[in-house]
């Protein structure tokens, strides 16, 4: 089960390159259901995610690169490039700074993570983050695969 909120950020923090830093390029084969294939950094999935918008099931199955990329070529829409900053906050939770390139270089949103909806619900967001975004879905990367142009509101 992955339980998330999503937030975009009134501002990215000075020090971003002292957090560790992944490379992420992902496609998706389906988008209802959500089935995607992700490459991170040298590491390689096919993920399947239920419905659902804070809440929804997760499944990661390993890929070899050689299978990574015949899946990805079978892709539909954009293929989803970003830099994953993990940010420990003061909280005790990871922020996860997502910072898009590509088709949407200039996005940049925040997810935190969490162990049960409770704990998501009563999070209380960092004083950097601008807007609670999880119900939007125009900010889903599965949604933003298929959009030709993006424009964050």
């Amino acid at each position: 089960m992955e339980i998330e909120r999503k937030f975009l950020v009134k501002s990215i923090p000075d020090n971003l390159s002292s957090y560790p830093c992944r490379h992420i390029e992902q496609g998706y084969l389906s988008t209802k259901p959500v089935v995607r294939v992700r490459k991170d950094n040298d590491d390689y999935y096919l993920t399947y995610k239920g419905s659902g918008k804070m809440a929804r099931e997760e499944y990661n199955l390993p890929l070899t690169k050689e299978s990574y990329e015949h899946l990805l070529s079978k892709a539909d829409g954009n293929i989803i490039t970003k830099k994953r900053y993990e940010i420990p906050a003061t909280s005790g939770y990871t922020i996860e700074l997502d910072i898009f390139e590509g088709v949407f270089d200039g996005t940049v949103i925040a997810e935190v993570e969490f162990s049960s909806v409770e704990e998501a619900l009563a999070y209380t967001p960092e004083d950097w983050f601008l807007c609670d975004v999880t119900d939007d879905k125009q900010y889903h990367n599965s949604n933003m695969s298929k959009k030709s142009v993006f424009t964050a509101q």
